[in-house]
């Protein structure tokens, strides 16, 4: 084996959280290298939450100048053009590549573009991507590799080559008719999405409901509300077989209560889960542990099994979200200065990027029913806000969770204009321990969607 480069920190993948640690140690005066093979900067500049929330953003002006007769301006016939949709999307992926490279200049921290795996502890082996190789050692090593969509193992599924989130945001048509198999988040913004932009979109779930993580009221609302926009829906459906190619012609049998039918469509996206990249890159010669679905093991410091090794990120089995790695980095950094920072005791908020948006944090009903947790819980209709007169943006509702014992938030789930910032004002209120009279008695601009979490809190049952 050739003589090894040796860095203080090895950084595999460049994620969220791992190219923050890299920035952050490199301008500690560290010698680091980041070993990326394709994203720089990882899946969310690229491939996942902004090119995606770009399409989206397409999809609803092309919704909004179809009804702009509603309010009040007339507009010719509307065309989508997909190609153009395409490249407003890699101008945006461009500049913030652009971005990332300059952070990288500027931290001192080295990319190193190929393919690397472990060979031994704390050393990588990098095929480099313009040809040759390279052996890294690092006295602290990062693993940011990252998750990938799951294919199911289904009968001329693979052969298919379904659309995966990566290859949907590249096409340059609009698909006549769009099959998602899935009805998790990822498959519900692509479906509204190209609804919007003009698809026949069929969702087909296996299970009774879509989003299945969320309580059945907020699953039955989406439902409905996407249902009336125009999407199809097929649940406890099991698909068995594939028969045709994506892009061409292709039918789904799906198995249902009343028997088996055939789908047909042009075009499928693969939207059933994501497995971690976590094969193939030598962990065992590393000595890093994977659990029995691939993730790598790691306490709540996000330490692996190998000393001195750590892992962020999807891969770790983080919460799958871009502001959790970014969290992830915030732990280690403070952990590795000294602290004691753990996961087990943040917050994990989300957001729904369809029209109406869904956004939750902290606990639902059904969280609370399982952990035994006794809550009062607030709910009202987002038509009831004073905004949504303004705007026509009625449908929703939020619901808060508030605890029986005492007057702490627990919990707040919002379908609705703007849910994903009223998401943040609840959290800050919950990480402040504030009971929810300071938000049912706060004085909040009017009109805005904010205002309506004074009469939600107003709804909480006494103790």
């Amino acid at each position: 084996m050739a003589e090894a480069e040796k860095f203080d920190v090895l950084v595999l993948g460049s994620g969220a959280g791992g190219k923050l640690l890299a920035w952050h140690l490199g301008a500690s005066g560290k010698k680091v290298a980041v070993v990326e093979r394709k994203w720089i900067g990882g899946s969310c500049p690229n491939i996942a939450c902004l090119p995606s929330k770009n399409f989206i953003w397409s999809a609803e002006v092309a919704h909004l100048s179809r009804n702009s007769s509603k309010f009040g301006t007339v507009a010719g016939g509307v065309a989508v053009d997909m190609k153009s949709v395409r490249e407003r999307k890699r101008e945006m992926v461009k500049r913030l590549v652009d971005i990332h490279l300059q952070k990288y200049k500027a931290s001192g921290a080295e990319l190193v573009m190929g393919t690397g795996a472990f060979v031994a502890p704390k050393t990588i082996e990098v095929q480099l991507n313009d040809g040759g190789k390279r052996l890294l050692t690092g006295d602290q090593v990062f693993i940011d590799t990252g998750s990938r969509a799951a294919i199911q193992n289904v009968p001329g599924l693979e052969a298919a080559r379904p659309l995966t989130h990566i290859e949907i945001l590249e096409i340059d048509y609009v698909p006549a008719k769009l099959v998602v198999l899935g009805g998790g988040y990822v498959g519900l913004e692509m479906a509204q999405a190209f609804h919007r932009f003009g698809s026949s979109v069929t969702v087909i779930e296996r299970g009774p409901q879509i989003m299945s993580k969320e309580d059945g009221d907020v699953s039955e609302e989406m439902y409905k509300i996407l249902s009336d926009e125009g999407i199809h829906f097929k649940l406890n459906a099991e698909i068995v077989k594939v028969e045709g190619q994506s892009g061409k012609n292709v039918t789904i049998v799906v198995r249902t209560k009343s028997g088996e039918e055939r789908v047909e469509a042009t075009d499928i996206l693969a939207s059933s889960g994501r497995v971690p990249n976590t094969q193939g890159i030598g962990l065992d010669k590393a000595g890093v542990q994977v659990d029995e679905r691939g993730f790598i093991r790691v306490n709540d410091r996000l330490e692996t099994t190998a000393p001195e090794v750590w892992a962020v990120g999807d891969c770790a089995g983080s919460p799958q979200f871009t502001h959790i790695s970014e969290n992830d980095f915030i732990i280690i950094r403070n952990n590795l200065e000294g602290g004691n920072s753990s996961t087990r005791t943040r917050q994990v908020p989300y957001c729904l990027f369809t029209d109406p948006q869904l956004s939750h944090v902290g606990l639902s009903e059904n969280d609370a029913q399982r952990q035994g947790i006794k809550v009062r819980v607030a709910k009202m209709p987002t038509g009831a806000v004073l905004r949504t007169q303004t705007n026509e943006q009625r449908l929703g509702f939020m619901k808060a969770v508030v605890s029986a014992d005492d007057d702490r938030i627990l919990g707040f789930t919002m379908i609705g204009a703007d849910a994903g910032e009223l998401v943040a004002v609840v959290q800050i209120a919950m990480l402040g321990n504030l009971p929810y009279q300071q938000l049912r008695d706060a004085v909040l601009t009017h009109p805005t969607m904010a205002e309506g979490l004074g009469p939600l809190f107003a709804n909480v049952p006494a103790r």
